[in-house]
């Protein structure tokens, strides 16, 4: 995975984080959370280093 291909998938990561905090149904929440998991989950693979968002 290139680099600029990382940074958009941070950057999506970022947006549906964003989005289940601000969902108030119950399963959206749970939807998203499986969602903002799975990404993670990639970001470790295809980064090694990845540990979490940036402050």
């Amino acid at each position: 995975m290139t680099e600029r291909q990382l940074r958009e998938q941070e950057f999506q990561l970022a947006r549906y984080r964003r989005l289940e905090q601000e969902v108030t149904d119950p399963l959206a929440a749970c939807l998203l959370h499986s969602i903002v998991e799975e990404l993670e989950a990639e970001l470790r693979k295809d980064r090694p280093d990845w540990h979490g968002p940036r402050n």
